[in-house]
């Protein structure tokens, strides 16, 4: 069985740094690479390798990526984002797409994910949102890495869960990185939210003490 896994792992790895390739030749060709990038070790940016390159960021890289994290990454609070009404929590309950299409909603879902130690999970969500809002090509190709490296590669501490079917299917899409690169794995992790956390989210003190908060706040005060 342990042969078996680390077979597995090796061909995730051969894959992924051949798709590492083709996004790092499609953007030298654009000029958007240095010219010592023809270098194989140099492809292994999901750090499936010890080599020195590893090691070192290109300086509009690093802000980039620091500007990347600071949208997904952040801190987020129910107290720290738009205060909810009663009604807009109240709804929560009915649906997880009404969770998801509220500010408050999902900073209130992604504080209780953070306890159950998933919270990769909201975040990967948030930065495919992001991803789909781009344009610009470089920017694509430049986010697209990034959330390979955070969440996609084997080897992040923050790696969500995905089948086999869908990491195939990232993987042939890295070869031409869109802003849908990430859609179906996307779709799988919205699904194991919906499935998974919500229903704890719902029944939870966190939820349960919210809602009776806001609705001490609305009764009216007593004589």
């Amino acid at each position: 069985m342990g042969s078996e896994r680390e077979e597995m792992r090796k061909r995730q790895m051969q894959v992924h740094q051949e798709a590492a390739a083709s996004v790092l030749q499609a953007r030298h060709r654009m000029g958007n690479t240095p010219t010592n990038a023809s270098n194989a070790c140099c492809f292994c940016w999901c750090c499936c390798c010890s080599c020195s390159c590893l090691t070192v960021r290109n300086e509009d890289e690093t802000i980039q990526r620091s500007t990347f994290e600071s949208r997904t990454d952040k801190t987020t609070n129910c107290e720290e984002s738009p205060k909810p009404t009663l009604e807009d929590t109240r709804s929560w309950a009915m649906s997880f797409e009404r969770v998801m299409k509220s500010a408050a909603g999902r900073s209130c879902f992604r504080q209780f994910l953070r306890t159950e130690f998933s919270e990769e999970n909201m975040m990967f969500w948030l930065a495919c949102e992001e991803l789909k809002k781009e344009t610009n090509k470089t920017v694509v190709e430049e986010k697209v890495r990034q959330i390979y490296e955070d969440f996609i590669s084997i080897l992040s501490p923050k790696e969500v869960s995905l089948d086999s079917r869908v990491r195939e299917v990232i993987n042939r899409n890295m070869l031409e990185p869109t802003s849908h690169t990430f859609d179906d794995a996307q779709q799988q992790i919205y699904t194991l939210m919906q499935r998974d956390s919500y229903p704890r989210f719902i029944n939870s003190s966190a939820y349960a003490d919210l809602l009776k908060s806001l609705e001490e706040s609305q009764s009216p005060a007593e004589p």
